[in-house]
């Protein structure tokens, strides 16, 4: 069995900004590090990064988030605001729908839990 290490990423970075109609400020840009996807394709782990920015998210999977720099806000559609900073770790639920806001550049390891094809 793999242990999987972040710090370990010798994977390359893939580009990533959020969708153009998605964006609520512009400016957010960054990239993604993957560092384990499962073998059936519905676990991924690996490291983030984000300029400052905000977009529209919807999610169907699951997501825990270990913020490793910077700081973001999340506000859920029914108005709940959670800010989030480096050490902080958290759960995104499937079905969240809201704004992700990153309001320092910020970097964060994730696990997303994509939900089964049952």
């Amino acid at each position: 069995m793999r242990i999987i290490v972040f710090r370990s990423a010798a994977k390359p970075v893939e580009p990533w900004q959020p969708a153009p109609d998605r964006v609520v400020r512009a400016g957010a840009a960054g990239g993604t590090q993957n560092v384990y996807e499962s073998p059936d394709g519905r676990v991924f782990a690996g490291i983030w990064h984000a300029t400052r920015g905000a977009w529209r998210v919807v999610y169907d999977e699951m997501e825990y988030c270990h913020v490793t720099k910077g700081r973001a806000r999340l506000t859920s559609s029914a108005g709940e605001v959670i800010e989030v900073q480096a050490g902080d770790g958290f759960v995104i639920p499937n079905g969240f729908e809201g704004v992700w806001d990153v309001l320092e550049d910020m970097e964060k390891h994730y696990v997303i839990v994509l939900p089964s094809q049952a």
